[in-house]
């Protein structure tokens, strides 16, 4: 008797599927008709950009074994002395007022002699100030060294980019105002 219902059950799971084979056919027309009315819209691929190799100039600019920075090391590994240590700035000294601001806030606006000294009158937001050979101006520790009728020459102290310290001359420029 086992084995009859096993059958019996064999028979009608396979009548179950035979049956739904017929709802097949109009599933497949179905989806051929729906393919056919649907037509995918992709836009073009643009073309690649054409790659042009730029040439490397920058291994020129900066040379390893350069003999400065090969005595540099040396006199660092003697306990020499560098110029570094010799141009350093003067860390301990009191700040002047004018050493808040950056040069390109400040504007030469004149010039005149006071004792038989030249003096140079810098505008610094809308304050004129008046400043003498041998003063501070700047972010970069700048040392007036120069002043005549169009311009204020200074020594700047900055760091390169191996952290040693470095001399630069910078100049603010007589400014004509605008009426």
């Amino acid at each position: 008797m086992r084995a009859a219902s096993k059958v019996l059950w064999l028979m009608l799971a396979t009548l179950g599927l035979s049956a739904c084979d017929s709802g097949q056919d109009d599933l497949q027309s179905w989806m051929v008709e729906q393919r056919a009315q649907v037509k995918p819209s992709v836009p073009p691929i643009t073309e690649p950009k054409k790659f042009t190799p730029q040439a490397y100039t920058e291994g020129s600019s900066f040379e390893p074994f350069n003999m400065l920075k090969l005595t540099q090391a040396l006199r660092r590994e003697s306990n020499q002395p560098s110029t570094s240590e010799l141009i350093a700035p003067e860390l301990a000294r009191r700040k002047e007022s004018l050493e808040a601001f950056p040069l390109d806030s400040m504007a030469m606006v004149g010039s005149m002699n006071r004792n038989g000294q030249p003096v140079a009158l810098v505008r610094v937001d809308k304050l004129l100030y008046k400043v003498r050979v041998g003063e501070y101006l700047g972010l970069n520790y700048g040392r007036i060294t120069r002043i005549n009728e169009t311009e204020v020459a200074l020594r700047e102290i900055v760091q390169d980019a191996a952290g040693e310290w470095i001399e630069r001359v910078a100049t603010l420029q007589l400014q004509e105002s605008a009426k």
